[in-house]
């Protein structure tokens, strides 16, 4: 006799990889914002457009030590460990897991496309589906086979960037370094205009991220981190079994993240933000995030366990628990506001104003996440996404 066959109830559900997932959901707008609101170029070189002096400068430090690639990476890492949670599950209800998995990855998919095509070019979703179908094939491995696995995966982009910076130096990236004025003037014209106008830029950089983006670096980035945090997983470390002193170490180690980001910083600023050092820079950021996104993971575990019916965990387990949702609302919200089929604000918004923003967002998602799970099971991308999974129609009401 196997045990109810659809999705995992809410009273099962593990409060503190909520939390983690909540906060790594909310701390990936403070980088987002800055795609959603000016040019794509400020993602790698964030003196191309906007005023990068005082406050505007330490609020782009701000979000760029404690944020860039620090939650994205926590992110993924739950995701990959979510893989496990969901195969281990509908292996123990005596269902045939992966063909599920698989069901469940193509309608990710899907979505994803619809997301980066019709709203955003900077949607994560495809490249995670994508990498679902690769790494489940890995999930009979013990966790230090994986954590090995995934150490080759991190390794290839950090390789293949350091050899591209001594080999070609700042050419290799001078194009999107200091991309011309002309360009920059096109892209705010087209994301200032209606969604047609949009489709341009938003289709052209879809299609690149998702291709020789996708192959040649997300990929592995992407992949790695999955793996990390199927180890992370298999070891307990995910799920809060560890000891509160692992979690300590944890932290520790996260301000040796933090030292690293603020080295990088420190160097690229030596070098004059030049083209040649940027690539040299870039191994500071996606080095020093891993160590921090830790200390985060170390932080909301010791926090959870001690306050696990708090205030905070509740909201960020809230955020967690309703993360596809939340994920897909920050994009409808950030486009209605700064691109021109809305309040049409791109490329007029200070960075100081974007951390306005994002702690706007923040407070609607937890207060909205708080009082729609009050009454619901799952949020409402969720339920669709259960429900096509299943193919059968998920209870969305909590019991009375």
């Amino acid at each position: 006799m196997t045990r109810d066959a659809g999705p995992t109830p809410p009273s099962e559900r593990i409060v503190s990889l909520d939390a983690l997932r909540g906060l790594a959901l909310l701390g990936i707008l403070l980088i987002n914002v800055w795609s959603f609101s000016m040019p794509e170029q400020t993602l790698l070189n964030p003196n191309v457009y906007g005023d990068f002096t005082g406050a505007n400068y330490w609020a782009w430090a701000v979000s760029h030590v404690f944020g860039q690639n620090k939650f994205i990476t926590l992110f993924s890492a739950l995701f990959g460990a979510g893989i496990l949670l969901f195969v281990d599950s509908k292996k123990e209800k005596g269902q045939d897991a992966v063909r599920l998995h698989y069901r469940r990855t193509a309608i990710l998919i899907a979505i994803g496309l619809m997301h980066a095509y019709l709203l955003w070019y900077g949607d994560i979703l495809v490249a995670y589906g994508l990498t679902a179908l690769v790494v489940v094939a890995f999930r009979n491995l013990e966790a230090r086979q994986l954590a090995g696995l995934s150490a080759v995966f991190l390794l290839f982009l950090p390789v293949t960037e350091l050899l591209a910076a001594v080999s070609l130096g700042g050419d290799a990236i001078a194009s999107q370094w200091a991309p011309s004025e002309a360009a920059i003037r096109q892209q705010v014209a087209a994301y200032r205009g209606g969604w047609v106008e949009q489709l341009d830029h938003r289709v052209s950089s879809s299609i690149g991220r998702q291709t020789t983006g996708y192959i040649g670096g997300s990929f592995w980035q992407v992949g790695g981190t999955m793996l990390l945090g199927m180890a992370l997983y298999r070891w307990g470390v995910l799920t809060g079994e560890r000891s509160a002193a692992l979690y300590r170490r944890l932290v520790a180690l996260g301000v040796v993240g933090l030292a690293i980001t603020v080295a990088g910083v420190v160097y690229i600023e030596a070098n004059d933000w030049s083209a040649g050092a940027a690539l040299y820079w870039r191994q500071f950021i996606y080095v020093g995030s891993f160590p921090l996104a830790g200390g985060y993971l170390g932080l909301v575990m010791l926090y959870a366990r001690r306050r696990p019916d708090g205030p905070v965990t509740r909201g960020l387990a809230a955020v967690g628990r309703t993360a596809f949702t939340n994920y897909l609302l920050q994009t409808a919200i950030a486009t209605t506001v700064f691109y021109g089929h809305g309040l049409g604000l791109f490329g007029s918004v200070s960075r100081v104003e974007q951390l306005g923003f994002v702690v706007a967002v923040w407070a609607v998602q937890i207060v909205l996440s708080v009082l729609w799970l009050r009454r619901f099971r799952f949020g409402p991308v969720e339920w669709v996404w259960r429900t096509l999974t299943y193919g059968e129609t998920q209870p969305m009401r909590n019991p009375e």
